[in-house]
């Protein structure tokens, strides 16, 4: 974990089965960061861009990766990437697109919206473990992220 206390992965998930999973991938890989959990799209928004009357972080950080279902209650991944990549606030964010789609219209249009990564949730939960382990580790460890 940061000194700080800033969100450094926000977590875009609405099935609580994924949720649970993919957090116990995380701790697995000893990837203990701020975990900031939205259940949907709209959650997501209202977190990111301070309409969230709860927020209480410091709108100037953003999160330092995101982790974006696409099929989600409220506004859907699509939105939400389409979003996020639209602000020049944001649009530096990494965002690893984590579904179960295997759909190749899904894979086009999110790159073309800018996503910086596209996982095919594994159903076998060693691999889904190993998947988000090395994800964490690239994006948080390994990764030089432009200058604020």
């Amino acid at each position: 974990m940061n000194d700080t206390g800033e969100i450094e992965i926000l977590l875009v998930e609405d099935n609580p089965d994924d949720i649970d999973m993919t957090l116990r991938a995380l701790r697995k890989a000893n990837i203990v960061n701020h975990i900031k959990i939205a259940r949907d799209g709209q959650e997501a928004l209202e977190f990111i861009f301070g309409e969230d009357t709860q927020a209480a972080h410091n709108l100037d950080e953003v999160p330092k990766l995101i982790l974006l279902d696409l099929k989600l209650p409220r506004i859907d991944g699509f939105e939400v990437l389409k979003r996020i990549k639209g602000n020049p606030r944001t649009k530096r964010v990494p965002i690893v697109v984590l579904t179960s789609s295997r759909e190749q219209q899904d894979v086009v249009e999110t790159y073309q919206l800018g996503v910086n990564s596209y996982i095919v949730k594994p159903v076998n939960f060693e691999s889904f473990v190993d998947a988000v382990g090395k994800l964490g580790m690239y994006w948080l460890l390994l990764n030089q992220p432009p200058p604020k």
